[in-house]
C-alpha cells in the first residue's frame, strides 16, 4: 500500500508539472480534452454494454434504474443473440439506496463531486450531514466546493473507498 500510494503521489506531481489536471482520481487531462465516454460513468450516466459479460446501466420506461449483466460466455451470448435477439444474462432493478451509493461511489471520483440534491433524488433522502462535516474537519471533504456539492480533497481521494463506505453507514 505504501508503494501504491508513493507511485500515485509520483503520477500527481508528473501529471501536474505536465499541465493535466486530475479530473478524477486515476483520470488526467488537460482542460476540455477529459474522456468523455469515463464521465458518463462517473457522473452516473446511463450506458449500454454490448457483448459477452459487458455490464449495462438504463432507465425502464417510468425512470427506475437497472443493472444488465450480459452471459459471460461468448459462445453461449452468440447463442442466445441468435435465438433471442439478445445476450442479456441478468437484469435487476437497482433499489434507490444502491442507485444512491452507486451515484456516491462514482462521482466522488470526480474532482467535482456529485451533487446532493441528486443524491437525494436518488435515495429518498440527504446524506447524513454530521458525517459530512466529520470529513470536513477531517480535512477529506473540500470545503471549497461550490455549495450543493459534495468533493472531497487531495487527501480524500488517497482514502476514497473508506470514504465513501463512511458516508454509505458502513
Amino acid at each position: 500500500e505504501d508503494d501504491a500510494l508513493a507511485l500515485f503521489e509520483v503520477t500527481e506531481e508528473l501529471t501536474a508539472d505536465a499541465g493535466l489536471a486530475a479530473y478524477e482520481v486515476s483520470n488526467h487531462a488537460r482542460t476540455g480534452h477529459e474522456c468523455r465516454h469515463n464521465l458518463i460513468y462517473w457522473n452516473y450516466g446511463e450506458y449500454a454494454g454490448v457483448g459477452p459479460g459487458a455490464h449495462s446501466r438504463i432507465r425502464g420506461a417510468g425512470g427506475e434504474p437497472f443493472a444488465i449483466e450480459m452471459v459471460r460466455m461468448p459462445e453461449e451470448w452468440r447463442r442466445q443473440v441468435l435465438e433471442t435477439g439478445t445476450g442479456a444474462g441478468i437484469r435487476t432493478a437497482v433499489a434507490p439506496a444502491d442507485a444512491a451509493n452507486e451515484y456516491m461511489l462514482m462521482g466522488l471520483r470526480l474532482s467535482g463531486g456529485i451533487d446532493l440534491q441528486r443524491y437525494e433524488r436518488l435515495a429518498g433522502a440527504p446524506p447524513d450531514s454530521e458525517r459530512i462535516a466529520t470529513l470536513h474537519e477531517e480535512g477529506l471533504a473540500d470545503s471549497k466546493a461550490p455549495p450543493g456539492r459534495l468533493a472531497v480533497t487531495p487527501r480524500g481521494r488517497r482514502v476514497l473507498n473508506a470514504v465513501v463506505r463512511y458516508l454509505a453507514g458502513g
